[in-house]
Order: structure tokens, then sequence, then C-alpha cells
């Protein structure tokens, strides 16, 4: 099953505000802040990836799998508080790697 461009829509309001931007990936999206990745959406599920600090702010978060074969994610379950996703972008921005360079 893909995400519906309503559900992506519908975290992009959420996340209005933020330097977010997203890319389509198979039937997926991408979630970017301020040029790194931080999640996506997946099964219209918006997970993170769990940095320290994501976890330090969402302990309980379920963590499960964005497609079969990748890393664990956490399950943004409040994805209505818009304050804690604004402080978990921010929080987690300087764990995340920078993007790599295009040849």
């Amino acid at each position: 099953m893909s995400s519906s461009k309503e559900y992506l829509d519908f975290v992009l309001e959420q996340l209005s505000g933020l330097d977010v931007s997203h890319r389509a990936m198979m039937g997926e999206y991408v979630i970017y802040y301020r040029g790194k990745v931080v999640g996506g959406i997946y099964d219209d599920r918006f997970l993170l990836k769990p940095t320290a600090s994501a976890v330090t702010m969402m302990p309980n978060a379920p963590r499960e799998l964005p497609y079969e074969g990748a890393k664990e994610m956490l399950l943004v379950e409040d994805i209505e508080n818009k304050e804690l996703l604004r402080e978990l972008l921010e929080a987690m921005y300087e764990e995340l790697p920078a993007p790599k360079k295009k040849k």
C-alpha cells in the first residue's frame, strides 16, 4: 500500500511554518527538514529516524518498519501536536547527517 496525497498534505500542514520539504519515492514520501532527511510517510504513517533526541522526546513511541528490509523508525502518534513536531525536528537536526554531495 502506498501513502495518499491527502495524508501527505495533512502532515505538511502540521509541519507548516518549518523549513520542510518532501520528495515522492516509490509511492511514499521522504520528509526533509532544512535539507536533512528526518523521516518519511510510509503507508499513511509519519515515521521519524530514531535519533537520540527523538527517542528521548518520544520514549514510548512504537518502532515500525517503513518497508520490508528497512531499519526501524519511530511512529509519530501525536501527529496533531504541532509544538511537539517543531521541537522534535529542531532537536533532531544536529544529530542528522549532512546531505550527501551530488556527483
